[in-house]
């Protein structure tokens, strides 16, 4: 039954965070009827604050934002500062590492979430996308063909329907449609960890030029991260494996000041700080950093994109890159399917075989992150050594990626895998020692590890082709017989030899 309060879209997105602000902005620039419905009302907490420069540079160029971030003030993040591996200092990994993001782009922000998601969402708003907040989307509407649209109940507790050609949900790892698109969500055992986190004024900043990075700190129970978002503010956790969980119970205070005196680089960086313990910010919150994939990512008519179909492990800032490049590649499929250009399983299909090999080049070079780090009396880091004692896991992530290779190389099985990642691991634990060494900050001994050339390589295309457009490096398709994105990165396109 259809209610008379039933409205027809092009597109309803489901989730207004930077994976839907960005799918909307998108595909209504290109004059498309875009719902975007919000359950919360802007801006609202969220946690995710480090972003890479494929965001900043390449999708939200594309989207027409970028200037607009420019003038917010957002703290400049060069790279990432790590005490982690064999060096008992800190070192320092620049964005300027990739020859693709040299220059006036080898950087991105540190953002309170608060602040970027709203001028995200307000900007697809300006072009062309319909917002609204406090809506809360219950189901979707669907037939044996294909989902139709969805079911909400609007601010004023009204149920409504949005009927539209496709759905996507973009509403986070708390989705509640995500099962509609057939499939099941698997979770990833080594993964799988607890952070503890609040905020702090009045913390140490690096030594200049790298005073707005993110700092990350191994120590014997986990990781630290210290992020500054602003002169004065900073975003302080700690992460543990879920088994160490007793060590975030009860006062969280006392917990997270007893973890930060276990790592004497925080707590010399918080000793002249105060936790902000009112407003927005005066909360400690408990987050569940589990990692997943959900097996199909798309049906005719429902599209998953960013945390709906997937989240890895966040030390390395990938959360909202892969939830913009989702949104940018599900954009693309959706602009040329609608448009005619591609068919709908063709469109869809490059958007899914994409995601999961980004996805997959993160999960690869977050083994050998961790891998790298020794730490032979600790729970923690010898859990860690997925490469040694974990082949279901292994075996997971070949089925995850299936007939996708990550890079040239293809997967088979666990144990090849296994060895892999050793090789891999070792590979990109003696650049660290290299670079760590070196007098200069030359990234170049970084650059030589294969798993860091891979994490830099899709975000770099982005980058390019939002940078120069029709005067970008033309485009070879990514798999055979795959498709090439459109010269101004909108759409989809048959890949065309030269000459042809």
């Amino acid at each position: 039954m259809t209610l008379p309060n039933s409205e027809e879209f092009d597109v309803v997105v489901v989730g207004g965070g930077p994976a839907g602000s960005t799918l909307a902005a998108l595909v209504a620039m290109q004059g498309r009827r875009v719902l975007v419905l919000e359950k919360e009302f802007f801006p609202r907490h969220q946690i995710g604050e480090s972003l890479l420069p494929s965001t900043v540079h390449g999708v939200c160029r594309l989207t027409g934002v970028a200037d607009e971030l420019a003038k917010a003030g957002f703290p400049r993040k060069r790279g990432g500062t790590f005490r982690w591996g064999a060096s008992p200092d800190p070192w320092t990994f620049a964005f300027s590492v990739s020859p693709r993001m040299t220059g006036p782009t080898s950087f991105a922000y540190q953002v309170e979430r608060s602040k970027f998601d709203k001028i995200l969402l307000d900007h697809a708003g300006r072009v062309g996308a319909e917002v609204r907040e406090g809506c809360a989307v219950s189901d979707v509407i669907a037939d044996e063909e294909r989902v139709r649209g969805v079911r909400y109940t609007d601010a004023d507790g009204v149920e409504r329907e949005a009927h539209a050609t496709y759905v996507v949900d973009a509403s986070g790892n708390m989705s509640r449609l995500h099962g509609k698109v057939g499939g099941r969500r698997e979770y990833s055992e080594f993964f799988r960890s607890l952070a503890l986190y609040g905020y702090f004024e009045g913390g140490k900043r690096l030594p200049e030029p790298n005073s707005g990075n993110i700092l990350s700190v191994a120590f014997e129970s986990g990781w630290f991260w210290y992020i500054p978002l602003s002169d004065t503010l900073t975003s302080v956790g700690a992460v543990v494996r879920r088994e160490l969980a007793d060590k975030i119970q009860g006062d969280q205070e006392k917990a997270l000041m007893s973890l930060v005196a276990e790592c004497p680089l925080i707590g010399e960086y918080l000793a002249d700080a105060k936790r902000v313990t009112e407003g927005p910010y005066g909360k400690l919150r408990v987050r569940k950093d589990y990692s997943y994939h959900q097996t199909t990512f798309w049906r005719p008519g429902l599209v998953l994109v960013g945390d709906a179909a997937c989240f890895v492990d966040p030390v390395f800032s990938s959360g909202v890159h892969l939830a913009t490049y989702s949104a940018l590649l599900a954009a693309r499929s959706i602009n040329s399917a609608l448009a005619g250009l591609v068919d709908e399983e063709q469109a869809l299909g490059e958007f899914e075989a994409r995601y999961r090999r980004e996805f997959g080049v993160f999960y690869e070079f977050l083994l050998s992150f961790y891998d790298m780090h020794h730490d032979e009396d600790s729970y923690f880091w010898q859990a860690k050594k997925v490469t040694r004692t974990n082949r279901p896991e292994l075996q997971s992530f070949v089925e995850l990626i299936g007939g996708v290779s990550s890079g040239e190389r293809a997967l088979t099985d666990a144990e090849v895998l296994a060895k892999r990642f050793g090789v891999e691991s070792e590979e990109f634990a003696e650049a660290v020692d290299e670079l760590a060494r070196s007098e200069d900050e030359s990234m170049v001994p970084l650059f030589r590890s294969s798993v860091v050339r891979e994490v830099m390589r899709e975000g770099g295309q982005v980058q390019m082709r939002a940078l120069l457009g029709e005067d970008a490096e033309r485009e070879t398709p990514l798999f055979d017989g795959g498709l090439v994105a459109s010269p101004d990165g909108m759409f989809w396109l048959p890949f065309a030899p030269e000459g042809d």
